[in-house]
């Protein structure tokens, strides 16, 4: 390739500058412009904006639904999250206010249980089926609880 043809300035995919008798003119390349470049060429229609603008009306709509979707799906689980923590300090709340007369140990489980007899809630080392004899028949099960490391109560939902 001369060095002519190495300059563009149609800045075509395919075009070239030609020397002219000294000028320099553009060429394009008749067979890929997306348009006709002369009195006799192929016809083209033009862009049908309306049509256009619906299509990327709708695929907008489209993808900002799926985003919305997603984002509806993080604040469900950030929802379920703040209801796990409420619910976290509530119980902790209710242990705090019964009584006990034993050392915590972390990571160990308890159970919240109403005294019938003494009308007030208590902490207890063991569940309605582990004692020996039956349950206390004053005693009304609440909650099994267990105690976090940081100082919190977590509800045991067993089965």
């Amino acid at each position: 390739m001369t060095d002519e043809k190495k300059s563009n300035l149609a800045k075509g995919r395919d075009s070239f500058d030609v020397d002219v008798g000294g000028t320099v003119v553009p060429f394009f390349n008749r067979n890929v412009t997306p348009y006709p470049t002369e009195a006799g060429g192929p016809k083209f229609d033009l862009v049908p904006v309306t049509k256009q603008k619906d299509i990327m009306l709708n695929n907008a709509r489209h993808f900002a639904q799926q985003e919305y979707d997603r984002i509806m799906e993080l604040v469900a689980v950030l929802q379920k999250q703040a209801n796990d923590i409420k619910r976290r300090l509530e119980i902790t709340d209710a242990v705090h206010a019964a009584e006990y007369q034993f050392q915590l140990s972390v990571g160990h489980c308890y159970w919240l249980v109403w005294s019938k007899r003494k009308e007030k809630t208590l902490l207890v080392h063991m569940g309605p089926t582990e004692w020996a004899t039956g349950k206390p028949e004053d005693y009304d099960y609440i909650t099994k609880v267990k105690f976090l490391g940081d100082h919190t109560w977590e509800e045991i939902n067993e089965g």
